[in-house]
């Protein structure tokens, strides 16, 4: 004997009919879609802008440490006298100047170091030598190749400067402007793509004309812009491990769950 079902509720009805109605609807379904991928190519456009502005400064950068060798190697060209050419700390510290002008936009002085160096021969010995070095900026970093007074004769692994197995060397006689660039880019968004890193670079020319190289950096009373040593982090001495569990400082007594009472 066949019964017939129950009626459907007229409310179980109604949700039925409304369910197929939001299947049909297809109202904001393109700004679901948009906020779904939002957040891709917003990222993709946000990791593009890094990319390029880490290029940029570094392109910068890579410009500075060009036009700084330039500089160097022409210093003494300006004086009018028909003898040998002395520099001096003025002629230093006005090729610093410009470096500090050309990279204002980045903050080249204030988050990075430039570090100039004269490579010249010890005497008539094909044998080099970092005659003299100086500095600028906040940054706290050393040259590659050693400090001032760094020789061949001294040092034999010293054979010149630049990347390993093609060393710059200075002819005997002569000179080579040699620097180094160094600056903190700071991420525009953080750590999030790139990151805080140091962009390195170096360039080389040889001096352009007759200079006494003998003085070194003359003085002629301006202020000489030495290279400071490079701080040396002082590494955090490890505690003593004691018979207690806690780390209170010496001389104190108190009680603990563990231990009781105790004096350390």
């Amino acid at each position: 004997m066949l019964t017939s079902l129950p009626p459907v509720p007229a409310r179980l009805r109604q949700f039925g009919r409304r369910l197929k109605r939001l299947r049909r609807d297809n109202r904001g379904l393109a700004l679901i879609e948009f906020a779904i991928s939002l957040p891709i190519f917003l990222g993709l456009g946000m990791f593009g802008v890094e990319l390029a502005n880490y290029a940029v400064t570094s392109m910068n950068v890579s410009q500075i440490s060009l036009t700084i060798a330039d500089n160097a190697a022409r210093m003494g060209q300006t004086s009018s006298s028909s003898t040998t050419k002395t520099i001096y700390r003025s002629d230093v510290n006005s090729i610093f100047a410009g470096a500090a002008k050309q990279g204002e936009a980045i903050d080249l002085i204030g988050n990075g170091r430039v570090v100039l160096s004269s490579l010249e021969t010890v005497g008539v010995l094909d044998k080099q030598l970092i005659r003299w070095q100086r500095c600028t900026g906040s940054g706290a970093y050393a040259s590659r190749y050693g400090p001032e007074l760094t020789s061949e004769v001294t040092d034999p692994s010293f054979i010149g400067m630049g990347p390993t197995g093609r060393e710059i060397r200075a002819p005997v006689g002569d000179a080579v402007m040699y620097v180094e660039v160094f600056y903190e880019y700071q991420g525009l968004f953080g750590d999030m793509f790139l990151g805080n890193r140091v962009i390195r670079h170096e360039a080389a020319f040889p001096i352009r004309d007759d200079r006494d190289l003998l003085p070194g950096v003359a003085d002629d009373g301006a202020p000489d812009p030495v290279c400071a040593p490079v701080p040396v982090p002082v590494p955090t001495p490890t505690p003593t491990p004691g018979p207690y569990r806690d780390h209170a400082a010496p001389g104190v007594c108190h009680t603990t769950h563990f231990d009781g009472y105790h004096c350390h």
